[in-house]
Formats: C-alpha cells, structure tokens, sequence
C-alpha cells in the first residue's frame, strides 16, 4: 500500500479497479491542518483525466502492472497482432492503445506489452529502430552546407526529417521517443 506521502508524477496505482499513472503533483502545507497532494490523474485504460487532491491519511493500492517481451507479428484493419515468445500466445492492441508506436513497428519487432491483469494495456518499443527509406526526394549538390533536412518516408509509412545526402534504399536508425534521425545503418 502506498501512503499519501509516496504519490509523486508518474506513479501508477489503482483506484476503482482501474490503474491510473499520476501525471502532474503539486504538495501544499496550509498554516493549519493537513498537508494536501494535488494530483492530476489519468486512466490508463480509456485514457480519462480528472484532478484530485488527497490528504496525508490517504492510502492508496499499486496498479498490478506486468510487461511482458512479445513480438509483433502483423496487422489486421485496426488491430495490432503481438505473439510472446515462449507461450506462443497472440494478444492485440488497438490503434488507441498504440499511440505513436505504430510508425516504428516492422516484422519480429521485439517489444514491451503492459498488461493490467491479462488485459494488454500498453506498448514499449525499442529506443531505437533500424528502417528502410521508401521514398526520399533526390539530393541537390550543395545541400549539406546548409544543414538544412528533408523528410523521407520509412517502410513502416512514418516520416522523418533526415540530412539531404539520405537516399531511397538505405536503412537509417531512428529515435522512436523522439522520431528523431540518428544516422545510417550498414548492413
């Protein structure tokens, strides 16, 4: 059990039976009285705000939270198909659970599931992700002077500002917290 005292932003417990990620905290010792810990809180499931605050009585549940390596195997409509490697089991994430994970995801990409219970709430991907460019507009003699970038776009139908001397064909290794450009891949 968690104390009042122990909340702080990005802590997850459970409230209602749901697990909730505490994203901003702010604590306050009026004059008299009690000391409050204003939290703002978000589902981890629907993804649902509120603010709360709470007083140093408070106790509070942790979320049972468990990840899992799996790996992603293919996608169907709007659903993502993940398999864990040693029960073969198939999970599947939606487009909202997602988020920004989907522009980085290739075949046998090993990831991070987060499961509340055994229900898969969430996705890791690796830091860093190696993708082919499909499509990149031809490089002017004279551009890298500038330091100017251009976008391309990546197997996965993802674009990323890259220097101009990056052509169609080559594999680039790309920042998936920042989806930042890093440098070329050699094969």
């Amino acid at each position: 059990m968690y104390s009042a005292s122990d909340l702080k932003k990005n802590l997850k417990i459970q409230i209602d039976g749901d697990p909730y990620v505490i994203t901003d905290f702010e604590f306050s010792k009026p004059g008299k009285g009690q000391a409050l810990y204003r939290c703002k809180l978000k589902n981890m499931i629907n993804g649902t705000q509120f603010e709360r605050t709470y007083r140093s009585v408070d106790s509070f549940e942790p979320a049972k939270l468990e990840e899992k390596k799996m790996q992603y195997l293919y996608q169907e409509e709007n659903k993502y198909c993940f398999m864990d490697n040693e029960t073969y089991e198939q999970v599947y994430l939606t487009e909202d659970q997602m988020e920004d994970a989907s522009k980085y995801l290739i075949d046998n990409l090993e990831v991070e599931i987060l499961f509340f219970g055994t229900r898969p709430i969430g996705i890791t991907v690796p830091n860093f992700v190696d993708l082919l460019v499909t499509k990149a507009d031809p490089w002017a003699k004279g551009d890298s002077v500038t330091g100017k970038t251009k976008p391309v776009i990546v197997e996965t139908g993802a674009t990323v500002q890259v220097p101009p001397f990056v052509v169609e064909g080559e594999k680039i290794r790309v920042d998936t917290r920042t989806g930042e450009y890093l440098t070329r891949v050699k094969e």
